[in-house]
C-alpha cells in the first residue's frame, strides 16, 4: 500500500502548511484504492481454502477455484473498473439517493426477485465483514470527515468514504466475472474481509494525518434520551425479540399470512385488504417460497460447527404468538429508529415515546399501518415529524405553538386508545385543520408568489424560443455582437411578455417582434448607406418603442441608459459609414469588439425576473447566495472550495423536502413549497415565512459548492421502516431461530 500519509506526517505540525480540504482528503484516499483490490484478489485462494468445508460439494470447490482464476486473469480490468466506480460515487457521480439506497426496502419485501435478493444478501454479508474490520476506526474518520464537510455534528451517513461504498464496488466487479450466485457468495465474504483489513489501515492513516494537520473532529450529539431511558420506554425490545424479525416473517406479516392471523383475531384471508393494490395481483408466491427455501438452506450451512455444544432452546411459539411478537417488534424497531433521529428536537422524541402503546396495539390488529402509506397513523407520524423539521431549536419562533398542538393530539389519542385507527383518523383531521388555519395567510402568500413565478417561467420558456429565432436573423449580417446579445437576451423577454399579456389573437399584439427587423437594418452601415434619410427618420421612433418595451418588463433604467448610449453610437457610426471615414470605421470596430460590459447583455442568471418580481418571490441568483470568495474563484479561508460530499441532485428534491441554505454566513432552514411544471423554478419557504426562490441552474451550482444541503426528504417514517428491513436482512443472514420450524 502507498504511504503518502506517513510522509506528510513529518511536516504536518508546520504552522505554514495548508490544512487539508475535503477534496484533498478524498483524492488521497482514492489514490490508494488500487491496492485494496490487489490485496483482496491475492488473498482469495488462501481464504477460500481455509473455509472449504463451507462448500457443499467438491464440484462447488472446483467452480470456486475456477472463478478465482478468472478474477486473477482479469485483475487489471477489475482494478480499473473498481476505481472508476469508486471515483464516481465518492466524488459525487452517484446521487445521495444511490449512496444511501438500502439493501432491502420495507415496502418492496413482497416483491423481491431471486437476483435482487442474492445481491442484497451478498452485499450484506460483505458489509458485515468490512464493518467488523473497521469498526474501531470508522467513528473517528466520520467525525473528521464531517468537519471537512462543514458539519458541527457527526454525519456518518454522509461520509463519502464510508465502507458501504467500497463494498458495493467490490461486489460489482466480482459479479461482472462470476455469474453463479452460489460461487459468488462463497467469494464475496472472504474478499470483503481481506479488503476490510486494508481499508482499516487506510482509515487509520487518514485519521492520523487529518488529526496531525489540525483538523478537529465534529462533535457527537449527545443522545436526547439515554440508552437506559430508551430501554425503559420500550421494555419489550431485547436481544431475543429482535431476532424474530426476518425477511420471511416480514413478508408473512405484511400479507397477513401468519396461520390464524395476528393475535388469533383474523384469518389470513381477512388480511388480504391490507396488501397494497400493486401487490394484490401477486397471488402466485412460488418465487418467494423458493427464495425462503433457499434462505433456509443457507442458514443450515452457516449453523453450528460439528461438536459444538447445543445451546438451550427457549420454548417454541405458536403462529399466533409469533405473529403478535413480530408485529410488536417491528413497531418498536421503527419507533426506536425515529427516537434516535437527531434531527428531531427532544420534546418531539418524548412525544413519540408516549405513542408506543398505541402503535403496538395497531401492530397487533391492523397491518395496514406497515403496508399502506396512507394509513391514518402513518400519516399522523409523517405530518408531525415533517413539520418538526422546520425547527432547529426549541427557542425557534413558533415551536412552542407547534409542540402544544401535538401534545394535545397525543393526549387525545391516548384518551381514545380503544378506538384504534379511528382515533388516529379523527385526531389527524383535527390537527390538520388547526395547522391549516395557522398557515392560511402564509399559504395565500405562497400561492400568489407561485402564480407570479409560473408567469415568469412561461415568459422565459417563450423567450428562449424567440431568442433562437432572433439570433438566426442576425446570422450572415454585419450586426454588432453587442446588439446580437441584446436581441437574444432582454428583447425576447419583452416580446414574450407582450404575447402572454395580449388579449387579441395577434402573434405580435404590440408590434415588438416587428421592431427586430428594423433594428437589425439600422445598425448595418452597408445597408443604411443606401437610404440615410430613412435611418434618420427611423431612429427616434425606434428608440421610443425600445424604451417602451423594456419598461414593460421593468428593465432597470440604468441598463436602458447604457444600452441606448451604445445604440446611438452604432447609429452614428452607421451614418458615418456612408462617408467611409477612417475615424468612423475605427469607432464601429470598437463598438463591435466591446463585449466587456455586462450591462449591455442579459443578466448573469439565465432566468430573467423583473426587480419587483424578484423581490416579491425572494428570487436569488448565484451572485446573491454564493460567497464572494467562491464567485471570484478564490479559495475560502485560504483553502480551495470543498466538495459538499452529499451527491444531492435537483431531481431528488420533492415537495415538502427540507433543506438548509447558506445566506450571509448563516444556515437558513426552508421547505420546498412549490416547483414549476418544467422544474426550472423552485420556491422554498422558511418557518419565518420568507420565500427563497431559485432557478434550477442556481440550485445545481449551490449544491455543487455545498451552499445547499438536504435536511429531510419528507419520508422519515419510510426510512425508519427501511431500517427495520435492514435488521430483518441481517437476521436472515444469521443462524436459524429455534422457532423457525413453526413457519
Amino acid at each position: 500500500m502507498k504511504r503518502p500519509t506517513q510522509r506528510r506526517l513529518g511536516v504536518s505540525d508546520d504552522s505554514t502548511s495548508q490544512r487539508p480540504t475535503l477534496k484533498v482528503c478524498l483524492d488521497f484516499v482514492l489514490e490508494q484504492t488500487d491496492s485494496l483490490v490487489d490485496k483482496a484478489l491475492d488473498g482469495l485462494t488462501a481464504a477460500v481454502e481455509r473455509s472449504h468445508d463451507m462448500l457443499a460439494s467438491e464440484e462447488q470447490q472446483v467452480a470456486v477455484q475456477a472463478a478465482i482464476a478468472d478474477l486473477l486473469a482479469n485483475r487489471e480490468a477489475l482494478r480499473e473498473r473498481f476505481m472508476t466506480q469508486l471515483h464516481a460515487l465518492v466524488l459525487g457521480g452517484g446521487t445521495q439517493a444511490e449512496m444511501e439506497r438500502p439493501l432491502v426496502k420495507f415496502e418492496d419485501i413482497q416483491l423481491l426477485e431471486e437476483a435482487q435478493l442474492d445481491e442484497s444478501i451478498e452485499v450484506a454479508r460483505a458489509q458485515e465483514e468490512v464493518a467488523m474490520a473497521v469498526d474501531d476506526v470508522l467513528p473517528a474518520l466520520d467525525a473528521l470527515i464531517s468537519t471537512l464537510m462543514g458539519w458541527v455534528t457527526v454525519q456518518g451517513s454522509l461520509n463519502p468514504l464510508r465502507p458501504d461504498t467500497f463494498v458495493r464496488c467490490l461486489r460489482e466487479i466480482i459479479a461482472s466475472v462470476v455469474q453463479n450466485p452460489q460461487v459468488r457468495g462463497a467469494l464475496i465474504v472472504p474478499a470483503a474481509g481481506l479488503m476490510g483489513v486494508e481499508l482499516r489501515q487506510l482509515y487509520r492513516e487518514t485519521v492520523n494525518w487529518l488529526r496531525s494537520s489540525g483538523i478537529e473532529p465534529a462533535g457527537v450529539t449527545a443522545p436526547v434520551i439515554s440508552t437506559d431511558a430508551l430501554g425503559a420506554a420500550l421494555p419489550g425490545s431485547n436481544s431475543v425479540t429482535r431476532t424474530l424479525v426476518t425477511l420471511d416473517r416480514l413478508r408473512k406479516l405484511l400479507s397477513g399470512d401468519m396461520d390464524g392471523g395476528l393475535g388469533g383475531k383474523k384469518s389470513p384471508q381477512d388480511f388480504l385488504y391490507t396488501v397494497p393494490a400493486s401487490v394484490e395481483t401477486l397471488q402466485d408466491m412460488q418465487q418467494v417460497e423458493a427464495m425462503v427455501k433457499r434462505l433456509s438452506v443457507r442458514a443450515r450451512q452457516s449453523g453450528a460447527e460439528p461438536g459444538e455444544a447445543a445451546k438451550p432452546r427457549r420454548p417454541p411459539m405458536n403462529s399466533r404468538q409469533l405473529g403478535e411478537a413480530v408485529g410488536e417488534e417491528v413497531a418498536r424497531m421503527m419507533l426506536e429508529s425515529l427516537i434516535q433521529d437527531d434531527r428531531l428536537l427532544p420534546p418531539v422524541r418524548e412525544l413519540l415515546v408516549s405513542l408506543e402503546a398505541q402503535l403496538i396495539k395497531l401492530a397487533e390488529t391492523d397491518v395496514r399501518f406497515f403496508s399502506d402509506r396512507l394509513h391514518p397513523a402513518r400519516q399522523f407520524l409523517d405530518r408531525v415529524i415533517n413539520r418538526s423539521m422546520g425547527f432547529t431549536s426549541v427557542q425557534d419562533e413558533g415551536f412552542a405553538k407547534y409542540l402544544r398542538s401535538v401534545q394535545q393530539a397525543v393526549q387525545a389519542l391516548n384518551a381514545h386508545a380503544d378506538q384504534g385507527v379511528a382515533a388516529f383518523a379523527a385526531v389527524l383531521q383535527k390537527l390538520m385543520d388547526h395547522w391549516s388555519k395557522e398557515d392560511k395567510a402564509q399559504r395565500l402568500l405562497n400561492e400568489e408568489t407561485a402564480r407570479a413565478l409560473m408567469h415568469a417561467e412561461q415568459r422565459n420558456l417563450l423567450a428562449q424560443r424567440l431568442s433562437q429565432d432572433f439570433r438566426k436573423r442576425c446570422e450572415g449580417k454585419n450586426v454588432p455582437p453587442l446588439l446580437v446579445d441584446f436581441l437574444a437576451g432582454p428583447w425576447p423577454q419583452v416580446v414574450a411578455q407582450a404575447q402572454l399579456s395580449g388579449t387579441d389573437s395577434s402573434g405580435d399584439p404590440q408590434g415588438y417582434e416587428g421592431l427586430v427587423k428594423q433594428l437589425i437594418w439600422s445598425v448595418q452601415p452597408d445597408r443604411a448607406s443606401h437610404n440615410p434619410a430613412r435611418l434618420v427618420e427611423l431612429i427616434p421612433s425606434l428608440l421610443a418603442r425600445l424604451r417602451e418595451g423594456l419598461q414593460l418588463i421593468a428593465y432597470p433604467n440604468e441598463r436602458i441608459t447604457v444600452l441606448f448610449d451604445h445604440l446611438i453610437a452604432m447609429h452614428e457610426a452607421a451614418l458615418d459609414g456612408v462617408r467611409s471615414t477612417p475615424a468612423a470605421t475605427n469607432e464601429l470596430n470598437q463598438i463591435n469588439t466591446d463585449q466587456s460590459n455586462p450591462e449591455a447583455g442579459e443578466p448573469p442568471d439565465e432566468m430573467w425576473l423583473a426587480e419587483h418580481e424578484a423581490a416579491e418571490s425572494g428570487y436569488l441568483n448565484e451572485a446573491a447566495v454564493m460567497p464572494v470568495d467562491i464567485m471570484g474563484g478564490r479559495p475560502v479561508d485560504g483553502e480551495e472550495a470543498a466538495l459538499p460530499g452529499q451527491g444531492l441532485r435537483v431531481d431528488e428534491l420533492g415537495k415538502d423536502a427540507w433543506i438548509e441554505l447558506l445566506l450571509d454566513g448563516v444556515w437558513v432552514r426552508a421547505q420546498l413549497t412549490w416547483v414549476s411544471p418544467h422544474r426550472s423554478l423552485f420556491m422554498f419557504t422558511s418557518r419565518a415565512g420568507s420565500a427563497h426562490s431559485m432557478s434550477r441552474r442556481t440550485i445545481e451550482r449551490l449544491i455543487s459548492q455545498g451552499v445547499i444541503r438536504m435536511v429531510s426528504d419528507g419520508h422519515v417514517v419510510d426510512k425508519a421502516l427501511d431500517s427495520v428491513a435492514q435488521t430483518a436482512l441481517r437476521n436472515t443472514l444469521g443462524k436459524p431461530d429455534p422457532d423457525a420450524q413453526i413457519l
